[in-house]
């Protein structure tokens, strides 16, 4: 039915789930219509009724709901106002949502509803829950923190029982969103408005204003409404995909059924050493530049964290894996070691986090992750060594000479010592003259390259290497030093940059060796953790040795270089 025959005074019915699947109606009146309210036109206000509003109210999750009068269709009830007696809202009008199925790819990203300052004053879409199943109590709350942006508010819930008959959407069906699915679920519950041959709208309003979206469309279930003060809203599991979402507008959705969307498989396996727990999960997350990062981030600490089944410090050992198309390399791996006074579950996930956001916001290329392997071992125990002192067999050399570096370690709250040997090769085109080397833990910054890195240098003392191609990306973030090296390097002493006059010539990165893996890893570890198509530095001025601890402080070793045999 068109807005302009729709008046004051009309009466008609919507229709909803607020148990299971079961559709149920109840009474609409229309109070009038607001022009040029939304970004797509018109919206009609309504006032709800009947046995069914009186226990719930327009609740969160009815977003979406088709309004019939006269057996025909004027639109979805999609918005409401926070703190009041929740029967009275706002319908976006059919046509509207027509023409989602007509939309280019893009749109400009505008504002829903503009609110006022106090936000009350306005109606507000309809808020849609974010359902998390399989998620821990702190993984949760890193959802909540993470999710804040989105305007989305996770809620802990059941997963998904595996004898559920799919039931075909239709219209007053519910409906589910989902980012994340498998052995972990995260989506949003809605209602469908309409459906067409194989296409389906809903909400009535945007999801996440996505314009072309990639995500799961699904069945669902309600389980309860829940009434609160601000807000009623429906909880609720999703179910099983049985479609694609394409489109996120200011009008709502639209979906395809049959249709499914671009995903990065992941498979997550942890264990704690200290209490034989482990964990296997598989997950499909949702290909999104801005999504999946955090996503993936998130799915990986839920893990770790019901493995842990405790919050508090600890060490993580991480390898993962990360297989795509449109990279300089066929697969990105990484292996680190991390330790946590407060909550060692965050910082395993942060090199992960930090290399699928550089691969999906890279400038050069679009990526398509094909695969994602974590595999992560935990330890209560505090795994780091401080270096103590560092001794080298000889202390003159020529160039082009190997030197094997004793380093020192003191374990922490070991009664004992113990040393590594980590064989420095002095650089061939390296004068005469002393050589001072930088005996330091990978993920240790000394004073005086911290002193550097305020003046514009790297958080190793380093002039940045500007970034030419997408490999030279790629390169930097996996040849980067682990914690759990011990690293030898040149230090060059003309600290000039200190005094103003610039900075001080440094010496080229290299490409640390090949690591050997623990017994413990599983099979898809590749022996030496190298990423493929990286190349070696020709010239290396760095060297290191992977330990079985993190290593903390620094210290220096002084060489003398000649170029003859005299005085050797």
């Amino acid at each position: 039915m068109p807005v302009d025959e729709i008046k004051p005074g009309m009466h008609g019915i919507a229709k909803t789930v607020v148990s299971g699947s079961k559709i149920e109606e109840f009474g609409v009146e229309v109070l009038g219509i607001l022009k040029d309210k939304s970004p797509t036109g018109d919206l009609i206000l309504i006032r709800v009724y009947g046995d069914l509003i009186e226990k719930t109210g327009i609740a969160q999750g009815m977003s979406g709901s088709p309004v019939y009068i006269d057996g025909r269709l004027i639109g979805a009830i999609s918005y409401g106002w926070a703190l009041t007696d929740h029967k009275t809202g706002m319908v976006t009008p059919i046509a509207d949502m027509l023409k989602i199925w007509t939309l280019p790819g893009s749109e400009p990203n505008r504002p829903a509803v503009t609110p006022s300052d106090d936000g009350q004053d306005e109606a507000q879409p309809l808020a849609t829950p974010i359902m998390a199943a399989g998620f821990s109590h702190n993984a949760l709350q890193m959802l909540k923190e993470k999710l804040a942006p989105f305007r989305l508010v996770p809620y802990g819930v059941g997963s998904q029982t595996g004898d559920t008959e799919v039931q075909p959407l239709q219209p007053g069906s519910i409906v589910g969103v989902e980012l994340v699915r498998g052995d972990v679920s995260l989506g949003a519950l809605g209602t469908v408005t309409y459906t067409e041959d194989d296409k389906v709208l809903a909400f009535g309003h945007p999801f996440l204003k996505k314009g072309k979206a990639n995500m799961f469309l699904t069945n669902a279930q309600v389980i309860t409404v829940i009434n609160g003060l601000e807000n009623a809203f429906k909880v609720g599991i999703t179910g099983e995909a049985v479609g694609m979402v394409n489109q996120d507008r200011s009008a709502g959705i639209g979906g395809v059924v049959g249709r499914y969307p671009d995903i990065i498989p992941m498979r997550i396996i942890a264990r704690d050493n200290s209490t034989g727990n482990s964990r296997d999960a598989a997950v499909q997350v949702i290909q999104d530049e801005q999504l999946s990062p955090l996503l993936a981030a998130t799915t990986v600490f839920n893990v770790i964290d019901k493995t842990l089944d405790r919050t508090g410090p600890g060490t993580a050992h991480v390898y993962f894996e990360i297989a795509g198309q449109q990279m300089p390399v066929d697969t990105i791996a990484r292996e680190n070691m991390f330790y946590s006074a407060a909550n060692i579950g965050e910082q395993s996930v942060a090199e992960l986090f930090e290399i699928i956001t550089a691969l999906l916001h890279n400038q050069y290329n679009s990526v398509d992750i094909m695969d994602v392997k974590v595999h992560v071992i935990l330890d209560s125990e505090r795994k780091t060594a401080a270096v103590m002192e560092a001794r080298a067999n000889k202390k003159e050399v020529r160039p082009g000479d190997s030197v094997d570096i004793a380093v020192k370690l003191k374990p922490f709250r070991g009664e004992k010592t113990i040393t590594r040997t980590v064989t420095f090769k002095v650089p061939k085109n390296q004068p005469d003259g002393p050589l001072t080397l930088e005996v330091r833990g990978g993920g240790f910054v000394p004073l005086i390259y911290a002193l550097l890195g305020n003046q514009g240098m790297d958080n190793e003392g380093k002039k940045p290497k500007k970034q030419r191609t997408f490999a030279d990306l790629v390169e930097s973030f996996t040849s980067r030093d682990r914690n759990n090296d011990i690293v030898a390097e040149v230090l060059d002493m003309n600290y000039d940059d200190l005094n103003g006059n610039g900075p001080a010539p440094q010496p080229r990165k290299g490409k640390p060796k090949a690591v050997s893996q623990e017994e413990q890893l599983p099979k898809f570890v590749k022996p030496g953790g190298k990423t493929p198509g990286v190349k070696d530095s020709a010239n290396k001025t760095k060297f290191h040795v992977t330990t079985d601890y993190i290593i903390e402080g620094d210290t220096q070793v002084m060489l003398q270089v000649v170029s003859d045999a005299k005085g050797r």
